[in-house]
């Protein structure tokens, strides 16, 4: 329990800076939101301003480059890690400054910072079991260039209490969206899709969420070695639209066995990166697919494993109202007919952030800056039933 002067000082209308750079790395996501409420009540949130700053392209090309672990050599690593302090700084104080405040009116910055390895399974070494992941992006550069303490790396305290440190956003998509009377699905498709089930009148214990699988990740990797030097998504889904999926390439997907695996669970480009992209189109061409067909496909696929997710480990439990989608591949037409119709086979409705009033860009950075503002005042910030955690932790490392 609080003191009087803590609930107090949390009641009071404050300010939090929330920056999400997903596995597509597209850019760095800054949102500012307005956060009331103390520890015994829900926050209330609203988004005061939202903006996206792309990644030079040489720097994503050097991120991309961290992904293979025969490249991420600690020289690479290190210098990519200050640098993108530095950028995540810029970022919150455009931000800042586009929301009308100065950095003295922001309480804190949450950074999720850019995730270059994820290994959340247990595996053998020097007689320990061990699990681990790499997020960078410097958060005493970020408190350094701001003057406002930064909360950065919060997955490892959740894995240090044997959780796969992922996913992390249901925390606050139960705080933020939970009804009494319809039970609900936030999906969000970044380059991994995830699903957070938020049973009506549920309690935190209720929740649970796991990635599905890939989002955008293989539909642009697919994309950016078909088309090289000029497309790096299939803007509108126009290359989907224009072909076909191959049942036989898709049938094959399909038995990637991440997809039966039991929760908790979660996946990364470690699984769906470049390597599983290289057999993909070696496969694709030995059936003489042509460029569009295999976009088709892959779009088809992502569609399928968020409909195959909610069947294989929702729908008997916690049948679903509706399904909000949010992220980068809710803008991609094609996908979001395609998910519906996989919906409309077991009723569920399917709408996206906007047609609710929130923002698809923004939700993950606005959740980085809840996460933040419960860990600098020490409020556990996890679901232990999401993640696989032995208890509840704050995660996040400050720095001032």
């Amino acid at each position: 329990m609080g003191t009087k002067g803590e609930k107090a000082e949390l009641r009071r209308p404050r300010y939090a800076v929330g920056l999400m750079s997903g596995t597509s790395v597209d850019g760095i996501d800054a949102a500012v939101v307005e956060i009331n409420g103390n520890r015994e009540e829900p926050p209330g949130v609203r988004l005061v301003a939202f903006e996206n700053s792309p990644y030079p392209a040489g720097v994503r090309e050097d991120i991309f480059a961290l992904f293979d672990p025969c490249n991420a050599t600690v020289d690479r690593v290190g210098k990519m890690n200050v640098l993108l302090g530095e950028l995540y700084a810029e970022a919150a104080l455009s931000v800042i400054g586009k929301a009308g405040l100065s950095a003295g009116d922001v309480s804190v910055i949450g950074s999720h910072g850019q995730t270059i390895y994820h290994a959340p399974s247990m595996e053998p070494y020097h007689g320990r079991n061990v699990h681990y992941t790499v997020q960078i992006g410097e958060g005493a550069v970020i408190a350094a260039r701001t003057g406002i303490p930064c909360v950065s790396d919060f997955r490892p305290a959740d894995m240090a209490v044997g959780g796969q440190g992922a996913p992390l956003v249901p925390f606050t998509e139960y705080l933020l969206y939970r009804e009494e009377h319809r039970t609900l699905l936030l999906q969000n498709i970044g380059g991994i899709g995830n699903m957070t089930v938020i049973p009506a009148g549920c309690s935190p214990g209720e929740v649970y969420a796991f990635d599905t699988g890939p989002g955008n990740m293989i539909i642009d990797g697919v994309v950016e070695r078909l088309y090289p030097g000029q497309l790096t998504m299939d803007i509108g889904g126009a290359i989907a639209r224009s072909g076909t999926a191959d049942p036989r390439l898709l049938g094959r997907l399909q038995q990637e066995a991440y997809y039966s695996q039991p929760l908790p669970k979660s996946t990364g480009r470690e699984l769906f990166g470049s390597s599983y992209i290289d057999k993909l189109l070696h496969d694709a061409e030995a059936l003489g697919m042509q460029a569009e067909d295999i976009v088709a496909t892959v779009t088809m696929l992502t569609a399928w494993s968020i409909g195959d997710a909610y069947r294989r480990y929702v729908m008997a439990g916690h049948p679903a109202d509706a399904m909000i989608v949010g992220g980068g591949g809710s803008y991609n037409p094609v996908l979001m007919e395609w998910i519906r119709k996989e919906m409309a086979k077991e009723g569920v409705q399917v709408l996206t952030q906007e047609a609710i009033g929130h923002n698809s860009d923004a939700k993950e950075a606005v959740a980085f800056a809840v996460l933040a503002d419960y860990a600098i005042t020490n409020r556990p910030n996890n679901l232990p039933h999401v993640t696989g955690a032995s208890r509840p932790v704050v995660m996040g490392k400050i720095s001032y």
